[in-house]
Formats: structure tokens, sequence, C-alpha cells
């Protein structure tokens, strides 16, 4: 082999293999530091794509399951309102035994229709809550109703849709329904027994919900029978209402074991592994210096070269 000194070819090597090794060692020790696999897009083009897809369908459903917990809390106060009502009117039921008898005098009854004819203006009030400015019920028995109407257990109209999935609205949605509570305290003397209403024909509807006194019904207006079909209807509203949040407590769980799986799925593109890496980091840490120190062997191989020219 003959010796040069314009063209040293062995220090060329040794330069070419350490900056080699000090890029891989400059890349294992960003990859430990990030705890990412994926420091640069050419390090992993298609799993770095595939992870931002990942990515944005965590996001969406972590927007999705947030919006769940509020149509639950949604659902909970209005129950509580519903509960009380029930309340209100076990109390109207508790006044009317207590009008019927024969020890009170007049003074006495009116004292009690007095009580009733306020509950009638509580609970309507109650019914234009609000939940964050949305009506917590539905005003009419249907969208394109004008009227409270009267109560209908198969009524679908007055919802709001929850979506429970990445999708959005093109994926599966609960409907949560505003209930009914001015239908639910409608009650028709038609689909009673005959005599519900003491002074109503068949067909007559009466309601223990009223928006000012003047509109107000009488203790004596209505029967007991009455006051227990108000009962049912509220406690199928509470029915209704357990049922929608229990929907959305399995679908709130559902949501929140997809997110685990699809940052389970994600962390395998991009998290980095800290044993590999951290053996990889020795090996190059170890081949920097080697190729440092053979670069220097190579630079002083040209001496060779001046001891022949003294």
């Amino acid at each position: 082999m003959p010796l040069t000194i314009n063209t040293n070819s062995a220090a060329a090597s040794a330069n070419y293999h350490l900056s080699r090794n000090q890029s891989a060692l400059q890349k294992s020790l960003t990859r430990l530091s990030s705890g990412s696999r994926i420091v640069q897009p050419v390090d992993d083009a298609g799993g770095l794509a595939v992870s931002m897809k990942l990515e944005s369908a965590i996001t969406r459903l972590n927007g999705a399951q947030k919006n769940v917990q509020n149509a639950t809390s949604f659902l909970e106060v209005q129950d509580g309102i519903l509960s009380a009502a029930g309340k209100i009117l076990n109390r109207m039921i508790e006044l009317k035994g207590l009008s019927d008898d024969v020890m009170k005098n007049s003074s006495d009854t009116e004292n009690y229709n007095r009580e009733f004819k306020d509950l009638q203006q509580q609970i309507y009030d109650m019914s234009a809550l609000k939940f964050n400015g949305v009506s917590m019920f539905a005003q009419f028995s249907s969208e394109t109703n004008n009227d409270e109407g009267v109560f209908n257990d198969t009524a679908l109209d007055n919802t709001v849709s929850v979506y429970v999935s990445a999708d959005g609205s093109t994926g599966p949605t609960v409907s949560v329904n505003k209930a009914l509570l001015l239908s639910a305290l409608t009650i028709d003397a038609g689909t009673l027994a005959a005599g519900a209403f003491s002074t109503a024909g068949t067909g007559d509807v009466k309601s223990f919900a009223s928006a000012n006194a003047t509109s107000t019904i009488n203790l004596s207006d209505v029967s007991v029978g009455v006051f227990t079909q108000a009962i049912q209807n509220i406690a199928t509203l509470r029915a209704d209402n357990g049922a929608s949040m229990s929907r959305l407590r399995f679908a709130g769980e559902e949501m929140g074991m997809q997110e685990t799986n699809l940052i389970a799925a994600k962390g395998r593109i991009t998290d980095v592994d800290i044993a590999a890496e951290s053996t990889r980091l020795a090996k190059y840490n170890i081949l920097v210096q080697a190729s440092a120190s053979m670069l220097a062997q190579a630079n002083s191989s040209s001496d060779v070269a001046l001891m022949l020219l003294r």
C-alpha cells in the first residue's frame, strides 16, 4: 500500500464512521429523553400518520365522555325536580283527605284549598327551570303542539341527542327525553273511572300545575283517583329518566374502554422501548469513543512520511 500525505483514506473512513455513530447516539439520547420512538417523521412516516389519527380519535372520545357526563348531570337534576313534584302531589293528596274531614268547617277547608292552589303554582314554576340555560322539561306534548296536552307514555318528541362515539353525529347517539312534567299533571277524566272529577263530565281536562292563581283548580274539583293517576304519570317519567341514565352510564363505560384501548394502541406505535434503546445508547456511546480514537490514530499515521523526509 503506498504511503501518501494528501489523501488519508483511513482517517476519512474513521471520520465517516464517527459521524454515523455520533448521529445514532444523538438520536438515541433524544428518544430516551422524550420517551418517543418517533422523534422525526423520517423515523416512521407510516406510524406517525396512524398515531396522529389515533390521537384525534382519543381526543374526540374524551369530549364525548364529557358530553355524556353533562347529560347525566342534566338527568340527575331533572329527576330531583320530578321527585320534588311527587312529594308535592303527595301533599296535595294529604290536603284532599284533610279537607274531606267532617269535623272541618268551611273556613278550615278553604285554608287547605289555599295551600293546594299555591302548590299548583309551585309545580308550574318548577316546570320552567333550566339547566345551564337549557329547559329541563318540555313545555308541550309534542314539538308541533302549542298546548301542554295530556300525558302519553309512548310520546317520543321533545328529545335531545347525545353523541356517544368518536364519530360525532355519524355515530350512535342516545336520546335524552325532556320530561313532560306539565302533561303528566294534566288529567283527562275520560281516561279514568266515572266520577274521577266530582264536578266534571267525561272528557273534561284539568291540570295540577297553573301559571297563576286565577287558573288553579279547587280541592273539590278532583277525587283521589285523579291524584293517583298524576302520581303514576310522574313515576313513569322518573322511570324513563332512570332508563336514560342507565344507558348513558353504559355508553360512558364503553367509551372509557375504547379510549383506554386506543391509548394503548398509540403507545405501541410511538413509545420508545427503554430497555432496547438504553442498550443501543451504550453501544453507540462506545462506538463514538472508538471512532474518535481511531480517527486520532489515522491522523497520526502520516507522521511516518515525515520520518522518511527528514
